[in-house]
């Protein structure tokens, strides 16, 4: 598909221009649960939205801040003027478009904000069952990485808590326009069936999110503005340091925190 969308460097724009590696995005979708609609963040230039919008097997939407994208889009699918929504995904009321229905997301995530659009995933986790995404390669590895590796951290933690984390494939920079300075990767976000079980899910996030704010520091110093019943835990917990421990870990913290007897 030609493009006449000019990238704007101030949205993180880098349009995919190979459409194997976007016919291989579009069928990275598993549609392992039986959800009816697809949300593309940044359509863009469509090179991916081909694929999608040809799958029958769901109803695809798209949301894209550059008007300029969208007005084109429209042109180009007249058609689907009532499902190409000109707007901000990280603010706008997802509910307004699929009531309380699940739906999957996929994108060539602008690597400025994929992280803050893992953490608007995480606000609609329970209508979110797959992510399939193109990330800067250092965040997409920082999303998969086990404990004890420098780059995990808070959305390893918390992406890992709801979703089985798989790394597709790698992605070079010459197919992009403009190509992008960085190796990219495309990840793919199943939801898992039985997540946190008996855990206070807001109180799970601030117990993981207060850990890692000081990294550096035992669990029994950053955690410290918490009233965490160490007695209930693991000796070795209050020593470690929070790159050391997984989600099951941050679970048992959390239900050794209280607040469990409030839900």
């Amino acid at each position: 598909m030609a493009q006449y969308v000019h990238p704007k460097k101030s949205l993180g724009q880098h349009f995919l221009t190979d459409p194997n590696i976007a016919r291989k995005i579009s069928q990275s979708l598993a549609h392992h649960t039986d959800y009816q609609y697809v949300l593309e963040v940044g359509p863009g230039t469509g090179m991916l939205s081909q694929f999608l919008i040809s799958n029958k097997s769901y109803k695809w939407f798209g949301i894209d801040v550059d008007t300029e994208a969208v007005d084109w889009f429209i042109a180009q699918y007249p058609d689907l003027r009532d499902q190409m929504i000109a707007g901000d995904f990280l603010r706008h009321d997802l509910h307004s478009l699929f009531a309380d229905a699940p739906f999957a997301v996929i994108g060539n995530f602008p690597y400025n904000i994929s992280s803050q659009i893992m953490f608007r995933v995480l606000e609609y986790r329970s209508q979110i069952p797959e992510v399939v995404g193109m990330f800067q390669k250092e965040v997409a590895l920082r999303i998969a990485s086990p404990p004890g590796n420098k780059t995990y951290g808070i959305l390893s933690v918390l992406m890992q808590a709801f979703y089985d984390v798989s790394v597709l494939f790698h992605v070079e920079p010459h197919v992009f326009h403009p190509p992008p300075r960085v190796q990219s990767t495309v990840l793919r976000l199943m939801q898992k069936s039985d997540h946190l079980p008996g855990c206070d899910e807001p109180l799970f996030f601030t117990v993981v999110k207060t850990a890692f704010n000081q990294r550096r520091k035992m669990l029994r110093n950053s955690l410290s503005g918490l009233p965490v019943q160490w007695d209930l835990l693991p000796g070795c917990y209050i020593t470690e340091r929070p790159e050391r421990l997984g989600v099951a870990d941050f679970a048992a913290i959390t239900r050794a925190t209280g607040r469990n007897d409030e839900k």
